[in-house]
């Protein structure tokens, strides 16, 4: 195997290790770390939750004294500042590792360095090894590092004639059931899902993850509302399945009910300061599932970073049944917002596109 070869299939490796921290690790990056020495694996680590070890702690720690002299494959850059727990370029320096292997580089300018710092201590230093891959995996960190906000993944099932819900706000079930489970997949591996007022009025969705196998800890369930909405006893979103909470923008007289069956209230004024409350509350990537006007609203505030949309072959018609994005739209197709990135993949009967955002300029 070439040597390049062996760099890639080792921070393969380190990238399958990372995964294991895939909703658990947020506000901090998913990484993984391995070390190897005379050509064997003598470590291995992850980052599980944040406070805890980073990954070539762990990874340093299983290697012992067989760190001495090796290499560490890390998918991310290690870290240069002391922040929960010490740097890991101490650690590394400490260990007697000769050569750091990264894929990404640290865009947080509260750790990045790792490099400089490495090198000034004259351990040899290889960037970029997987480098989309490992970025791939930590999209919701970069993307809240480079905003403030948290990842937008908006999911909508809609019919042929692009409705969502019929004119009397009826949509159960647009799409398939293999749809369903494609989407109960992302939401397992998100923070957090997003519905509106209407949504929680007209549905009553559960919004728990129930046709796919939960990765780390279960989303908290979300719910937009103007004004705190009349108490409901018999609310889905009561269940102990999940945490929930609403964000309203006055407090009335039904928030105490529903603080005291158990629904977090919190008071906001705009959808920025919800977005900023749920980062810093360590809910990066978001899974927003609610009606027209709540992908309208956040379209037209650009905070809709991805778009996964189930197409089903009916047709709904009607001026008055419920679109994707309503209002005036646009006055021509160059203002038009446009998918990158796409994918495309038949589930059952239906037709799935992914694809990134990309709005006009």
């Amino acid at each position: 195997m070439e040597v390049s070869q062996q760099s890639e299939a080792l921070m393969s490796r380190a990238i399958e290790l990372a995964k294991r921290g895939i909703g658990t690790t947020h506000p901090n990056p998913r990484v993984g770390a391995v070390v190897v020495n005379h050509g064997e694996i003598v470590g291995e680590g992850w980052h599980e939750r944040p406070g805890g070890p980073h990954a070539e702690v762990m990874a340093l720690q299983q290697a012992g004294a067989r760190a001495r002299g090796g290499t560490i494959y890390v998918t991310l850059e290690p870290c240069a500042a002391h922040g929960r727990t010490p740097a890991c370029t101490a650690a590394i320096e400490s260990a007697g590792v000769k050569h750091v292997v990264y894929a990404s580089s640290d865009p947080n300018p509260a750790m990045a360095g790792g490099k400089k710092v490495l090198q000034a201590l004259h351990i040899e230093v290889t960037d970029g090894v997987l480098r989309d891959e490992a970025d791939e995996l930590n999209r919701p960190f970069f993307h809240y590092i480079k905003t403030g906000r948290p990842y937008v993944i908006g999911k909508a099932a809609m019919s042929l004639d692009g409705k969502l819900a019929t004119r009397t706000h009826h949509s159960q079930w647009i799409s398939g059931p293999e749809s369903r489970a494609h989407a109960h997949a992302i939401r397992a591996v998100s923070d957090a899902i997003i519905v509106g007022a209407g949504t929680l009025k007209d549905d009553d969705p559960s919004l728990t993850v129930r046709d796919a196998e939960q990765v780390g800890d279960v989303p908290l369930r979300v719910a937009l509302c103007f004004d705190t909405p009349v108490f409901d006893p018999h609310c889905k979103l009561l269940s102990d399945e999940a945490p929930s909470r609403f964000y309203v923008r006055s407090i009335n007289e039904y928030a105490k009910q529903w603080q005291d069956a158990g629904i977090e209230i919190v008071r906001a004024d705009s959808l920025l300061s919800i977005l900023k409350h749920l980062a810093e509350d360590g809910r990066l990537q978001l899974m927003l599932e609610g009606g027209g006007a709540l992908h309208a609203s956040f379209l037209d505030a650009k905070f809709t970073d991805e778009l996964v949309l189930y197409q089903a072959p009916i047709i709904i018609g009607g001026r008055d049944a419920v679109s994707l994005w309503g209002g005036h739209g646009v006055e021509t197709i160059s203002q038009a917002i446009r998918l990158d990135q796409i994918e495309r993949k038949v589930l059952g009967n239906d037709q799935m596109i992914r694809g990134r955002v990309a709005y006009p300029e």
